[in-house]
């Protein structure tokens, strides 16, 4: 359904500070290194951003007008790579702050791109896949000018998924009027998506862990793991971290949580979640999502939305352990609490990378036109996580600060050379 003004603005309010705390931790990145403030100024928002209108005729005859964003932040590096989410709460700033992050990420992570960033404010839980299929090729047009395999290339994120991606795609390839599997990635494997696409996210946020275990010398089996959000990501992750023998004693959904600290049965609650993570409604002794996050364990893993942990409940999160699976699942403010109190935050720019990486590795082969196994696509991306987990956690030691500041460090660093070599910047 479409969403109107007032619920927009009231959204916009909330997620103002997504933008602002990704410009504070990008400004103080930039004061470490010394840059000089054209740095900042350049990288603080997108080099483009555009607002669209898509009108899309519903199953009931009318038509209704959603809003959409696509976001550039900077390609210096590369074109821009990055998801398109469909959610009722997105906004521009959401978006611009989610650009800059991925331009982050794919610094991180030595990949050829710039970060991007797409959103549409609807609620997918409430359309037809009729509906959604019209929605999604009408955004592509609207983007149509601004996108490509060489310009920008989309993917999925919240509430999208492969066969969103594979309207896109055939939207994309009827304007251009040729085959071009490389303009997105996250597609069915039939259309030139990736073997191990899918389950990436996860995997980059498990190969993590297990970096964190032996940094840690804890043994991942037995460790107790409470993950709040049971989509794709939370979903995979559940059942990765059953199967090695971690005790998975709490999952949260959007409606609430199940807490057993005994350890839950993964594989039913993955055989009676719903298509979009929902899974809480079928326990009479689920407890609000806020209560899970606060339960004790030694690893929590946000893996939802953004600001989940803030200045309001820092104090009483009871973990050793934070991976940030989600975008931006922990505040500024939260962050200086957890820290004080030696939790360990693995930024999400690095954690959750593994999405990314193969969205790369997919893009590789729909250019070569030769397509890897599983098994290759694993080890590569384990081998690219795992190397960027100890540059940053090599370059917090070297600066002596948190990993979320010294993964900014290693994001910019890439950023700001490549806008150098290109005359853009001059320092």
């Amino acid at each position: 359904m479409a969403i109107n003004s007032l619920e927009v603005k009231k959204r916009e309010v909330l997620k103002d500070n997504s933008l602002v705390e990704f410009q504070e931790t990008l400004k103080e990145a930039c004061d470490i290194l010394n840059y000089p403030p054209q740095v900042y100024e350049f990288l603080k928002k997108p080099m483009r951003f555009l607002e669209v209108s898509i009108p899309v005729k519903m199953d009931n005859g009318q038509v209704q007008i959603f809003e959409g964003y696509r976001a550039q932040h900077n390609d210096a590096s590369g074109p821009t790579k990055g998801g398109i989410r469909f959610h009722p709460d997105v906004t521009p700033e959401e978006v611009k702050a989610l650009a800059g992050w991925m331009s982050l990420k794919c610094g991180i992570t030595d990949l050829p791109y710039g970060g991007a960033k797409g959103g549409i404010i609807c609620d997918p839980r409430k359309m037809s896949m009729d509906e959604l299929e019209r929605l999604s090729r009408g955004y592509v047009r609207a983007v149509s000018q601004i996108v490509g395999p060489t310009k920008d290339i989309p993917a999925p994120d919240m509430y999208t998924n492969s066969q969103i991606m594979a309207w896109m795609l055939d939207e994309y390839d009827h304007i251009r009027e040729f085959d071009s599997p490389g303009f997105i990635t996250g597609k069915p494997i039939a259309l030139g998506g990736s073997k191990g696409r899918e389950t990436a996210t996860s995997k980059g946020v498990l190969y993590t862990l297990q970096m964190v275990c032996e940094l840690r010398k804890m043994e991942l089996k037995d460790t107790r793991v409470i993950i709040q959000g049971f989509g794709n990501v939370g979903s995979y992750l559940a059942k990765y971290l059953y199967d090695l023998g971690a005790k998975v004693i709490g999952i949260g959904d959007v409606l609430g949580g199940i807490f057993d600290e005994n350890g839950l049965d993964i594989p039913y609650l993955l055989e009676n979640r719903d298509s979009f993570g929902i899974v809480s409604n079928r326990f009479q002794n689920s407890v609000p999502n806020q209560e899970l996050l606060e339960k004790e364990c030694d690893v929590l893993i946000p893996a939802a939305i953004s600001g989940v942990i803030h200045k309001q409940n820092a104090s009483r999160i009871n973990c050793q352990i934070v991976i940030e699976a989600a975008n931006g699942p922990t505040t500024k403010d939260a962050l200086t609490i957890l820290n004080e109190r030696e939790i360990l935050v693995v930024p999400d720019i690095l954690a959750n990378s593994g999405g990314v990486i193969v969205s790369y590795f997919e893009w590789c082969q729909n250019n070569q036109g030769y397509y890897w196994g599983e098994e290759l696509v694993d080890e590569r991306l384990k081998e690219k996580i795992t190397a960027s987990f100890k540059n940053v956690y090599n370059t917090a030691k070297k600066y002596q600060v948190n990993m979320k500041i010294a993964a900014y460090i290693e994001g910019i660093q890439k950023l700001a050379e490549a806008s150098r070599l290109r005359g853009w910047l001059k320092y």
